[in-house]
């Protein structure tokens, strides 16, 4: 049997440090501490919560793409990447991604491309958490959870590119929200049929098969490799199905709104 690891025993890779940020998460995912404590990491939490409704009440309606950071951008997903999000941008979307490197930067660029609005939910960690530079607007998180909120609360439509753990976490969790009825049935779209194939037969050959999930559940994905047809018909079910119009909701000036995109806000 394989030696326990303990959490003090946990080292990060590379010789990275850990940050005072990421210490405070993990920290909060430790189990019950004083209740004091407690207190004061709910009201941080609350803070940053806020923080993130007033930063992205004016970005418009999103299209928020998942995927991974390591990719360069001489990889063919990243150059997949940028044309989705070009398209999306077209199509009158501010392409939302993580904010960081590799894929979402690709999305971010492909949206600056067109002069697309582009916006980044960043998370600070040890690493891969500097913004990419392709981003009108970002917000920086400390907690996770947050920034997942954040993520999907002004979208749309969600397209997950090739990526790993967090790509799979977040769609997963989107699919989770339109299984259980929490949020409506928004277009979630695999980019990258070599890629996603895979998991489409699993969910379909093995959970379908033993009944944990049923057919619709897996049959929500939409499979594509084409931009242009990811983008036409993100817009078409926003419009005709959940009423998107054109245009942005107006800052108050005497709540000290701003539109963070506007080039006079």
């Amino acid at each position: 049997m394989d030696e326990l690891v303990l959490p003090s025993e946990i080292t990060l890779p590379n010789g990275l440090q850990e940050t005072k940020e990421a210490k405070e998460e993990r920290l909060f995912l430790e189990g019950p501490q004083s209740r004091f404590k407690e207190l004061v990491r709910a009201i941080r939490i609350f803070r940053e919560i806020i923080h993130g409704f007033r930063k992205l009440h004016f970005i418009g309606p999103c299209a928020t793409v998942f995927g991974s950071a390591r990719f360069p951008e001489t990889h063919p997903y990243y150059v997949l990447a940028r044309q989705v999000g070009a398209e999306l941008a077209k199509a009158g979307f501010t392409v939302m991604t993580g904010g960081g490197p590799g894929v979402m930067e690709a999305a971010n660029r492909g949206a600056k491309d067109v002069h697309g609005r582009s916006v980044g939910c960043n998370i600070v960690l040890p690493k891969e958490q500097h913004p990419n530079p392709y981003l009108d607007h970002f917000v920086e998180f400390n907690y996770f959870f947050v920034r997942k909120l954040m993520l999907a609360k002004y979208s749309y439509a969600f397209v997950a590119m090739p990526g790993g753990f967090g790509t799979m976490d977040e769609m997963f969790e989107i699919a989770t929200l339109v299984q259980t009825a929490k949020i409506r049935q928004f277009p979630m779209v695999l980019v990258g049929v070599d890629y996603w194939k895979p998991l489409r037969d699993y969910l379909e050959m093995t959970m379908v098969k033993q009944r944990t999930i049923d057919q619709i559940d897996v049959d929500r994905f939409i499979i594509s490799d084409s931009p242009t047809e990811i983008a036409q018909m993100i817009s078409q079910v926003a419009m005709k199905s959940f009423g998107l119009k054109r245009g942005l909701p107006k800052p108050r000036w005497w709540l000290l709104e701003s539109d963070p995109l506007s080039k006079n806000g």
